[in-house]
């Protein structure tokens, strides 16, 4: 199986009227699997009834959201790891910053090992 790609046209960011613009690949999603999809493919797979695999999909939900909002890193072994990032204003001195010089929070995942290699080993297809 490939990852398909189409191409995007962008221009030069900062630059009035676009600049020079050049074309690049970016990736074609060929849909999306949601928590109930995830149920279905899962029951496929083990002995662990719809039901089960719900109430721990979403209690996964729920303690990694938990978690993830007191600054703790969520690891998921092979799948990989979550963590809270900051964006804040710069201050001119250590004592300057402050809660309020926080200006947005987001979520970081870092792919873990077997997501990686696939990256590594996959083939891209035009569309």
């Amino acid at each position: 199986m490939a990852i398909n790609f189409k191409v995007i046209e962008r221009g030069e960011p900062g630059v009035v009227g676009g600049g020079t613009k050049k074309y690049y690949a970016s990736p074609q999603m060929n849909g999306e699997l949601d928590l109930d999809d995830l149920t279905k493919a899962i029951e496929k797979i083990c002995t662990v009834s719809g039901a089960d695999i719900r109430a721990v999909l979403y209690a996964l939900v729920d303690v990694a959201v938990d978690n993830l909002g007191r600054g703790t890193i969520v690891r998921l072994g092979d799948l990989g790891s979550m963590r809270v990032s900051l964006k804040s204003t710069g201050e001119a001195t250590a004592e300057d910053v402050k809660a309020s010089s926080v200006k947005n929070a987001k979520v970081v995942f870092t792919p873990g090992s077997r997501i990686k290699a696939t990256l590594a080993n996959a083939k891209f297809q035009k569309v």
